[in-house]
């Protein structure tokens, strides 16, 4: 990585940043205005910007619960719209109108969640107006010149008997009438008239029983009220349904939507870059990092864009961002690797060797060369007719090339979806013959040859794990910390190789495990000597060398965890022949081929689908969990540059990924 400044004139700032923009060649340096130049202030401008594409992005939410966009199950693998870069002034232009259209499918949803609020209060009142919808005076009547009106209810059910005997034992004085309007187990409704005079008396008798008048008393009969609120929840049902149906008709400004919110974003991080320019009234420089290779690609296009001076120097490696460059055949892993951690300086870069196991890991677990031919045809189709972006088209590349690795195991086992050429044969011949007699080269059968396979997995894990204290052993020569590399790396490999050599003599000939007896013996005796070398006095380094010996378990667990290469693709074999065994249990009958062919498609599919994701997973897992732990330590900041980081367009001719 090479650090570079730029140094124009103010006047072809704006072109100039545009051009960079596009070809997403360098990365900002971020830092301190240098004394004599100044620095605009972006604030209010990168709100605005930012206000904006939150707008859009809200509207677009909006139409998308409203009226979704209708789209085909593959159309998350088409690459953004290609545009031309005068087509960025034209969206500019038109901003304004859109934004406009943005706050007024806002506008619209918040009224719906308004009417959405309001049918809830009317519910509720509606609920609350229910048990008095007989009774025929308005709720807060009042009392006439010689009558007192009591309208409440009671906490629990009451019948006209045990409303009068609960009265009498209360005020056996007070002369009343009642009617009950509406009872339910724990709520009695009622209106219950008295003597004027004797009002405080009744008050005080309802009260001991515990009487309460309604929270909203009406001026209305319930009844009424009840019809208001009705025709009222009726009004906005319409009125819902018409903002709705204007939303749906402003869904057909959604591509123009889309756009607006990419030049946004567009505005936004050239306004970011804006801020970290170091200005005067003639001149800008910009400060920045880009990768080695690509400076020649920089200089010429400062050329051709104005009369710019382009310097380039060193890097400081702990501060510098990293770039991943890899050939075609690991780029595809890239992905893998950041999704851990971006390598530092201090690594080295482990793509191109996790891209290998992990192709190989997973054609193993998948293990069918039906399914991996599967794999290869249908990412070919979707990189040739979706014209996928850069990071679409990586993952299409990874399970490609897996699909590979997949045809390759799949041969090796004798897995062409699962055994159906043979299940087919005896299906329609009336034959017997296994898949290890059809095909015309020796294989492995995942079931009969378990335990061979789980040796093979086994020593791929040993070649695995070997791979990565490898680079590790590396790693510590690059940064000449030799006896890292001799004895804490170096020592651990030869007793490792020692046990593989040991486990082989152990199944040919003595001469071999008597070699690999005397490499354990070595490397063991080496590291007792060695890995106590921090500790003080002769009985302390000795101690922690005889302890270091300890770590031979955690090399044994990692071992094992390749057991799952035999699992899954055991797994798999044996799902797909399940499936072949039920789809021939109708026969050979018209109506026993349809059964055959839908159960062989949807069991194959569901196999696929359970083994590809497992796969997927575990083979990630053994890079993480036993390789990476071995010398991988990551932490790097990963190159970010300055782009125009669109989601739904990309100009012609833009480098952006």
């Amino acid at each position: 990585m090479k650090t570079v400044r730029i140094i124009a004139l103010r006047q072809d700032r704006k072109r100039v940043l545009e051009h960079l923009q596009d070809s997403a060649l360098i990365q900002v340096k971020k830092g301190d205005a240098v004394e004599g130049f100044q620095r605009l202030d972006t604030t209010a401008q990168l709100k605005q910007f930012e206000r904006n594409a939150e707008l859009t992005e809200q509207a677009l939410k909006i139409l998308s619960k409203i009226a979704p966009e209708k789209k085909g199950m593959l159309s998350g693998f088409k690459g953004r719209k290609e545009i031309d870069p005068d087509e960025i002034g034209r969206i500019a232009a038109d901003s304004a109108r859109v934004i406009g259209i943005c706050q007024r499918i806002v506008k619209l949803d918040k009224q719906r969640a308004d009417y959405a609020a309001e049918q809830v209060r009317i519910k509720t009142s509606l609920a609350q107006l229910e048990p008095w919808k007989k009774l025929d005076i308005p709720l807060n009547t009042k009392d006439t010149p010689t009558t007192a009106v009591l309208i409440g209810t009671l906490p629990k059910m009451y019948d006209d008997t045990l409303l009068s005997e609960a009265l009498a034992r209360e005020c056996p004085a007070l002369v009343f009438e009642f009617e009950i309007l509406y009872t339910s187990a724990n709520m009695t409704c009622l209106t219950l008239f008295t003597p004027k005079k004797q009002r405080e008396l009744a008050e005080k008798a309802l009260r001991t029983i515990g009487f309460s008048q309604p929270l909203n008393p009406t001026s209305r009969t319930p009844q009424v009220k009840m019809q208001r609120q009705q025709e009222k929840s009726e009004d906005i049902v319409q009125r819902d349904e018409n903002a709705r149906q204007e939303i749906v008709e402003l869904a057909k400004y959604r591509e123009s939507i889309c756009e607006t919110q990419d030049y946004f974003v567009l505005r936004s991080e050239k306004y970011k870059v804006l801020a970290e320019l170091d200005q005067t009234k003639h001149v800008f420089v910009l400060n920045g990092y880009i990768p080695e290779e690509d400076c020649g690609k920089l200089r010429a296009l400062c050329e051709k864009v104005a009369s710019c001076v382009v310097e380039f120097g060193e890097a400081d490696e702990a501060e510098a961002p990293v770039k991943l460059r890899n050939n075609r055949f690991a780029e595809p892993a890239q992905s893998i690797v950041t999704m851990y951690s971006t390598p530092s300086h201090e690594d080295v870069d482990p793509t191109p060797i996790l891209a290998f196991f992990f192709y190989f890991f997973f054609g193993m677990m998948f293990s069918d060369a039906g399914y991996g031919l599967l794999m290869m045809i249908a990412t070919a189709v979707a990189i040739k007719v979706f014209k996928p972006d850069k990071k679409m088209y990586n993952n299409l590349k990874l399970f490609q090339y897996c699909g590979v690795a997949t045809v390759f195991w799949g041969l090796v086992f004798g897995s062409i979806f699962g055994d159906a050429p043979a299940m087919f044969y005896n299906m329609f011949t009336g034959g017997s013959i296994t898949m290890k007699e059809l095909l015309p080269w020796p294989t492995l059968d995942t079931q009969k040859d378990a335990l061979l396979i789980m040796i093979l997995s086994i020593a791929l894990g040993m070649v695995h794990i070997l791979v990565g204290m490898g680079c590790k052993f590396y790693v510590c020569l690059k940064h000449k910390e030799y006896a890292k590399a001799f004895f804490d790396t170096g020592l651990w490999m030869l007793l490792l190789v020692g046990v593989a050599v040991l486990a082989a003599g152990m199944a040919t000939v003595s001469v071999v495990m008597t070699i690999g007896i005397v490499i354990v013996i070595a490397s063991a005796v080496g590291l007792i000597l060695t890995q106590g070398r921090e500790k003080k006095g002769f009985f302390g380094k000795l101690i922690g060398g005889v302890a270091s010996l300890y770590d031979v378990t955690s090399y044994i667990s990692d071992l094992l965890s390749y057991s799952r290469l035999l699992a899954l693709g055991l797994t798999t074999g044996v799902m797909a022949q399940v499936f072949n065994m039920l789809s021939t249990l109708f026969g050979t009958s018209p109506i026993g081929i349809l059964f055959m062919i839908v159960i062989f498609v949807a069991g194959h599919a569901i196999t696929i689908g359970l083994n590809a994701l497992g796969s997927y997973v575990h083979t990630m897992r053994l890079q993480y969990v036993e390789m990476f732990s071995k010398f991988y330590e990551g932490g790097g900041k990963p190159f970010e540059p300055f782009s125009t980081k669109s989601k739904y367009f990309k100009t012609k001719g833009s480098q952006e990924e």
